[in-house]
């Protein structure tokens, strides 16, 4: 007897009751009753998450566990979840059923692919004007356009699931996750789309990013302990080694962005001062080799 395929979607989730709702109801909206398996993963919670969770039906599983963790909740989704591919959705970001479609679509038909993500849409109304200027020469770098971090939404399948799994627990999950896959392994899915908010106000920006650069710091301290204990080691076979990408931005993207694109100037000296302030916020962090302290920014989850 032949058994469907089962596409599964889990969504870690703390404290996120103000937008889980707007994730879930675009998940559900177009999609068939036989549609994705949806696991929320309510962890830690202490607000009304997984009620507004339960509330969209016996489409969407919630699952509850006492510990505030992003890793855990992922491996407990991952022990809920009914099949591939499998994408990882966070509860703060939009997207739709016909975008996962497109997702598991590329996968199906490229067999060589083992993780593909949206392309992205940051809504910068209501933003000040210092986060506007940031955003458009983010979004514009090329490790940004081509990675598939900073999306909120990551689809792989089941050998995929194999590689990210192995990876220890780090702040920088969906930059491990894009870089454990090698540049043909991956790919961004510009017809499935995924609407990112970002923080509103230059505090916020600023915040995030000093979780970004500590994060990113925790990251490169983990390629290192790994090339240093096996730095000879053969790379999986049709993948570049983690160990030898970067999703950096230098001072050569910066100027080259500035070439084509001379009006950015303005954008560009916001990003370079957001780029000092968060190296200068996170380095605390790193010397006490703080990589748990998640600084979480509310004025993107504002309606």
């Amino acid at each position: 007897m032949h058994t469907a395929r089962v596409t599964s979607i889990v969504i870690p989730a703390h404290n996120e009751g103000r937008v889980i709702g707007r994730l879930l109801d675009a998940l559900l909206a177009d999609a068939s009753a036989s549609g994705p398996d949806i696991v929320v993963v309510c962890n830690g919670c202490t607000d009304d998450t997984a009620r507004v969770a339960g509330e969209r039906g016996d489409r969407v599983r919630v699952v509850e566990i006492p510990t505030p963790s992003k890793h855990r909740a992922l491996r407990v989704g991952d022990e809920h979840a009914r099949g591939f591919p499998r994408l990882y959705v966070d509860a703060d970001v939009v997207v739709g059923a016909a975008d996962v479609g497109a997702l598991v679509g590329a996968l199906d038909r490229s067999p060589e692919l083992l993780a593909a993500a949206p392309g992205r849409d940051i809504p910068l109304g209501g933003c000040a004007w210092p986060v506007r200027a940031y955003y458009r020469v983010w979004q514009r770098l090329p490790a940004v356009r081509e990675g598939l971090f900073g999306r909120g939404v990551i689809a792989v399948t089941e050998a995929g699931h194999a590689r990210i799994a192995a990876l220890p627990p780090l702040m920088a999950d969906d930059l491990a996750a894009s870089l454990a896959f090698g540049p043909g392994e991956r790919r961004v899915v510009e017809e499935a789309r995924v609407v990112v908010r970002p923080p509103r106000t230059w505090s916020d920006l600023i915040r995030r990013r000093v979780r970004a650069a500590t994060s990113s710091a925790e990251f490169e301290r983990f390629q290192a302990a790994r090339q240093a204990e096996a730095p000879e080691a053969a790379p999986e076979q049709g993948s570049e080694p983690v160990s030898e990408q970067t999703a950096r931005t230098g001072t050569a993207d910066l100027r080259a962005l500035l070439w084509a694109r001379p009006a950015l100037l303005p954008g560009v000296v916001v990003f370079v001062v957001a780029a000092l302030a968060a190296r200068r916020g996170s380095r605390k962090a790193i010397r006490d080799r703080d990589f748990s302290t998640w600084l979480r920014d509310e004025s993107s989850r504002q309606d």
